[in-house]
C-alpha cells in the first residue's frame, strides 16, 4: 500500500507533564526517565495503518514553558489533531488546560480533533486530579479523555490510535462522497510498533 495521507499532530501542555516521554514511548517504545525540557519544538514520525490505508503521523512535541509560547502560533497551521496533556499528579497543569484550549481556539482550525490526556496515571499515591472529574470535564468540552502512563506504556498506543482514527474519519472519509466502509472496518487501526492498544490503568 502506498502512503497516501500525512496527519500533522501537535502535542500541547505545561512543561514537565510528559509530552516528550509519551511521544518517545509511542515512536520508540521506550522510557528513559531522564527529564530534559523541550526547547522550542521537536518532531517524530510514525506510520500507522487505518482501514487499509497507510497514514504517516507527523507529531510535533512543543515546549510548555512560558518563554517559548509566543513562538508557538505558527505551529498550529495545518494541524489536524492536538494531544493536550496534563499531569495527574500536578493539579496546576490540569487547571492550565483552560489556557491551552484558548490558544487552540485562537490559532487552530475549527475542525481540529482534540484529545485530552492525563499522563502519569501509574502514580496512584501522588494523584491530584480525579479521573471522573477529568472525564466529565472532557465530556463537557466534547472531546475524548484518556489516562496514560509513559512509564508503563499503558494506553499510549490507544491514545494515538484514537486520535488518528478520529482525524481519518473527520478529514478523509467525510470529505470523500460515496465512500462506505463495513461497520466492523470503519474504525479499524493497525499500529506497526508496540504491543497494541491497552485498557485504562486507573
Amino acid at each position: 500500500m502506498d502512503e497516501r495521507y500525512v496527519f500533522k499532530i501537535l502535542m500541547l501542555g505545561d512543561a514537565g507533564v510528559g509530552k516528550t516521554c509519551l511521544l518517545q514511548r509511542f515512536v520508540e517504545n521506550r522510557f528513559t526517565g531522564n527529564y530534559k525540557c523541550t526547547v522550542g519544538v521537536d518532531s517524530k514520525i510514525r506510520t500507522v495503518e487505518i482501514s487499509g490505508h497507510k497514514v504517516k503521523l507527523q507529531i510535533w512535541d512543543t515546549a510548555g514553558e512560558e518563554r517559548y509560547r509566543s513562538m508557538m502560533s505558527s505551529y498550529y497551521r495545518h494541524v489536524q489533531g492536538i494531544i493536550l496533556v496534563f499531569d495527574t499528579t500536578r493539579r496546576r497543569s490540569y487547571q492550565n488546560v483552560d489556557y491551552w484550549l484558548k490558544e487552540i481556539d485562537k490559532h487552530a482550525a475549527t475542525n481540529v480533533r482534540i484529545l485530552l490526556v492525563g499522563n502519569k496515571c501509574d502514580a496512584f499515591q501522588g494523584r491530584q486530579v480525579c479521573q471522573q472529574s477529568a472525564a466529565i470535564y472532557a465530556e463537557s468540552l466534547g472531546v475524548t479523555y484518556v489516562e496514560a502512563s509513559a512509564v508503563t506504556g499503558a494506553n499510549v498506543e490507544r491514545l494515538f490510535a484514537n486520535l488518528a482514527v478520529s482525524i481519518f474519519d473527520t478529514h478523509v472519509e467525510r470529505n470523500r462522497p460515496g465512500t462506505v466502509f463495513p461497520a466492523e472496518d470503519k474504525n479499524a487501526v493497525t499500529l506497526k510498533q508496540g504491543t497494541g492498544i491497552r485498557d485504562f490503568c486507573c
